[in-house]
């Protein structure tokens, strides 16, 4: 749910779900609360409409190593992220991170599931895949969720950003078909983030009408 998550969860996890958790990450021990009244994950509301809360620690290291959770309530309970990874400049322009992030949710039977991901940065520019490595009654492999995520800062400190992400893979019931595709715009300014979302798809979890949504963040250095 940018990506350790700290002021991107909102905007990533929330509105679209760029796949690094790094991006914002600083060294050494990071905390980060948030709510939205929506919380919206690749395009699917998480909540049912309604606000959530959350809140993360983070812990990364010089070499670009960074590991963390990350907290929210979700589906008439709780959304438990573990994960870590390894992330670093290639030089001022490119950047990349890869890791393994764990889903888990206390309250529901049989709905934890994992994925490694993997994202390049040019400039603006974010492009990032995700494989399921592990889920009940599914292969590792039999989804693929492939985004890319464009931002442009504007100047008054604000950054505008685009986005856009693919699933493929096996039917998920009540998720996604075997192929679906999201797409949103967020503006972000001072912690605050305001944005669109919409789908492509109409399958229980979320309708694929246009889905507003507010976000505010903060972060904190422990």
């Amino acid at each position: 749910m940018k990506k350790a998550i700290t002021a991107i969860a909102m905007t990533s996890l929330l509105a679209a779900s760029a796949v690094s958790f790094q991006a914002s990450a600083t060294e050494g021990l990071s905390a980060n609360v948030a709510a939205t009244n929506n919380y919206l994950w690749r395009g699917l509301e998480q909540t049912g409409g309604d606000a959530a809360i959350s809140g993360g620690i983070d812990y990364a290291i010089d070499s670009g190593f960074y590991t963390g959770t990350w907290v929210s309530n979700a589906w008439g309970g709780a959304e438990v992220d573990l994960y870590g990874g390894f992330a670093a400049d290639i030089d001022d322009s490119m950047s990349y991170d890869v890791g393994f992030i764990y889903f888990a949710y206390p309250d529901a039977d049989d709905a934890d599931f994992s994925e490694v991901y993997g994202s390049f940065t040019f400039t603006g520019l974010t492009v990032g895949v995700a494989v399921l490595t592990s889920a009940e009654g599914y292969d590792a492999g039999d989804s693929i969720y492939v985004n890319a995520d464009y931002t442009i800062t504007l100047g008054n400190e604000a950054e505008l950003g685009f986005h856009v992400g693919s699933y493929s893979g096996d039917a998920v019931d009540g998720w996604y078909g075997e192929s679906a595709i999201d797409f949103g715009v967020s503006l972000s300014k001072d912690n605050f983030t305001f944005g669109l979302s919409k789908t492509d798809y109409d399958d229980g979890a979320s309708s694929d009408d246009m889905k507003f949504y507010v976000a505010y963040s903060v972060d904190i250095d422990l």
